[in-house]
Parts: structure tokens; C-alpha cells; sequence
């Protein structure tokens, strides 16, 4: 929901409804991911998009039924044969399409979910899309400081927080499966068919990229991560190079000797699992320091290091005699980037968050040509 938040609070702010289709889960290889959104607005607009183009007329129809009235419904979209007239995925996967109708009645805390996004800070919204009737579209909504609304059960509120707290701190949208009695199924989506089940959006705040070193690679990086969504911190310990004004696309610009300021971030639990440290320096007087902390993290996304084969081979030489283990060193990225035959800075910019998406993926780096399979992993029911 989080791409059509805007419009759809500006309709919910006039008091008029909409309809919204959110994608909840997907199988094989599904366009969109979890989260995805189509509004059908109160004169007829569409604005999003559920499957980049596959089954929207469909969905249409289903939110301007939901707009006059009709129940919310979870629907599932699989493959078409073909046919001229028929609704459904020509990529092989299967799309399930939970459809709403939303105002301030359905959904008085839209806004303070909206404001809570904005302001980057951590939310939850999960909705019951499969139960009993009455419970359709009902929703536990867990804010920062408060947990509001409820899905109709005060057994199964308690499971939902917990539950959908983990989902948060891992920034996951995912469905959650219970039984009439609110034993938990996951796992076991055949015996939940006749259970409860919620969909969990979770809106983590952006995933972190720290760029040590005020090169220009890092100029290029900054631009590329903040592209894909990443909040950048540029970090160097020489003031004449680390500006603003050198690093427009990074969020923020930190003159600090790397190692120092790594730990003091790490200290204050502002490194996650999400997050990405690229080493751009290639000088063992900052590197090798930086990466005695940083391999020593326990929870860290991705750790990249730029420098040539020689460079690595003496960084590591360099690491091992500082008493990093083997175990530590090989969570090292290291030379950094994909091979890619880049050449320029926006070239390796590419090559570099390539590999930051592979690694959080569990992506082989092979063109999908020579790979045999589904495309997308399930995210399914």
C-alpha cells in the first residue's frame, strides 16, 4: 500500500471511499510482490497496479463492487491459457489479490499510519483477509507507541502483535495462518483453508547503505542506492572531500574516521539485518579498522570491500593478523560488485548494489537465461 498511500489518504481525508486492492501473497514467478496496491477511486480512478498489467481490468471490476457495496474478497489469479478474453498471468505464476472497499469508518487509522511512514518510523498494518464474515477487513494496526483496532478476537489480537512484530523487525509483509480456536497453521496452508488468516504489511523504515569513502564511486553509489530505496549515510574522516555538495544523493554526510563512527551506530542499534556497508576507500589505514567492527557485527546485511585482487589478499592478511577468524572473513564481500565488465562509477554503482540485492535474495547472479526454475520465489498462502 505504501506506493498509493498518498492519493489514498487524500480521498480518506475528504471522507470518500475507495477501493483497494493489495497483493498478499504470490507463487512462482507473480509480477508484483506482497504489498503491491490498486486503488479504484470515487469517480472510477485507477491509480497502482497489481500485476503490471495482467489482470487489472479484473481486479477494476472487483473494487468497484466493493465501492457499492459488495464484501471484501480474496481472489486468486493463475495462469490463462490464452485465451483472448480471459483473465489471468501469462508469466506462470499465481497472484492472490485480497479487494476493499476503505474510508474513515473501515479504517480510522489510516492517517497516523501515513504520518508514522512519512516520518520513517516503524508500522504494522494486519488485516484479516480469510474467516468468517464478519471479521473481513478488520485490522490490528501496531504503531510505535500503541497498538490500535483489533481483528475481532482478543485471543487472536495477542497472537497477531506478537507475530506481526517479528515481521516488522525483520521488514517482511507476509500472511499468517490461524485456526478457528487461534492456534497458529503456518506451514500448513491445506489445513488453514478453513481458518483465519492475516495479511501483515509491514512498513520497515528504508534499509541503511553506509558508503565509506568520499570517492567518486561513492558519489555514483549514493545516487544508485537512494534509487532503490536505501537511505545513504556517506562516511568519510577527510572534511575537504566529505560535503554535501559532493553527495547530493546521499541522505546524509558524515566526517568521521569510519571505524568510529561505525561502532557508535552499531552501539546505538542502528545496524540491522538490512543493512548494507560498502568499503569504497582502499586504504588499509581506514579499511582494515572499519572492518574489524564491521565483521565482527552479529546482524548485518551485506559487507563489500573495494580494492584489487592485491588489495584484498593484503587486506586480508591484514584482518587475520588483527585476530579476525576465518568464519568472520568470509562474510566479506570482497572485490566488491558482480562481474559485470564495469567500467565507470555509475557502471559499478550497478555491479555493486547488484550484488547487495543477490545477497539479500539469495540470488545466484546468473542471467536468467542459463537458470533453470521459477523466476520468483514463493510468497505464498
Amino acid at each position: 500500500m505504501r506506493d498509493v498511500m498518498e492519493p489514498l489518504l487524500s480521498w480518506w481525508t475528504e471522507g470518500r471511499a475507495a477501493a483497494v486492492a493489495t497483493v498478499v501473497a504470490t507463487h512462482a514467478s507473480a509480477p508484483r510482490r506482497p504489498g503491491a496496491a490498486m486503488l479504484v477511486g470515487p469517480a472510477g480512478e485507477a491509480v497502482g497496479s497489481v500485476s503490471g498489467g495482467c489482470v487489472e481490468g479484473a481486479v477494476y471490476e472487483l473494487g468497484r463492487e466493493a465501492l457499492a457495496g459488495a464484501p471484501p474478497v480474496l481472489q486468486r489469479y493463475g495462469v490463462s491459457d490464452g485465451g483472448a478474453f480471459e483473465v489471468g498471468l501469462t508469466c506462470g505464476g499465481t497472484l492472490d489479490v485480497f479487494v476493499e472497499k476503505v474510508d474513515r469508518r473501515s479504517f480510522p487509522q489510516l492517517a497516523e499510519v501515513a504520518e508514522t511512514v512519512r516520518a520513517g518510523r516503524p508500522v504494522a498494518v494486519a488485516t484479516v483477509i480469510a474467516g468468517p464474515p464478519e471479521r473481513l477487513g478488520r485490522r490490528l494496526v501496531l504503531l510505535p507507541d500503541r497498538v490500535a483496532g483489533s481483528t475481532g478476537s482478543e485471543r487472536l489480537d495477542r497472537l497477531v502483535r506478537q507475530d506481526a512484530r517479528a515481521l516488522l523487525e525483520a521488514g517482511r509483509s507476509s500472511v499468517l495462518r490461524y485456526d478457528a480456536r487461534g492456534a497458529c497453521r503456518d506451514g500448513d496452508p491445506d489445513a488453514a483453508g478453513a481458518g483465519i488468516r492475516v495479511f501483515v504489511e509491514s512498513f520497515a523504515p528504508p534499509p541503511r547503505m553506509i558508503v565509506f569513502g568520499a570517492v567518486d564511486f561513492a558519489a555514483a553509489l549514493a545516487r544508485t542506492g537512494s534509487l532503490l530505496g536505501h537511505r545513504v549515510t556517506v562516511c568519510d574522516a577527510r572534511p575537504v572531500f566529505a560535503t554535501a555538495a559532493r553527495f547530493p544523493g546521499a541522505w546524509e554526510v558524515v566526517v568521521e574516521w569510519p571505524h568510529r563512527y561505525l561502532r557508535a551506530e552499531a552501539e546505538a542499534g542502528r545496524i540491522d539485518g538490512r543493512t548494507a556497508l560498502c568499503v569504497l576507500t582502499h586504504d588499509h589505514k581506514f579499511d582494515v579498522p572499519l572492518l574489524e567492527v564491521a565483521l565482527r557485527l552479529p546482524d548485518v546485511g551485506y559487507i563489500g570491500a573495494m580494492g584489487s585482487r592485491r588489495t584484498h589478499l593484503d587486506r586480508w592478511d591484514r584482518l587475520t593478523a588483527a585476530g579476525l577468524t576465518e568464519a568472520e572473513l568470509k562474510r566479506l564481500c570482497s572485490p566488491i560488485g558482480l562481474d559485470l565488465g564495469a567500467q565507470t562509477p555509475e557502471e559499478t554503482a550497478v555491479s555493486i548494489v547488484a550484488e547487495i540485492i543477490a545477497t539479500k535474495g539469495g540470488g545466484s547472479g546468473l542471467p536468467l537465461t542459463d537458470r533453470p526454475g521459477a523466476i520468483h520465489p514463493d510468497q505464498g498462502l
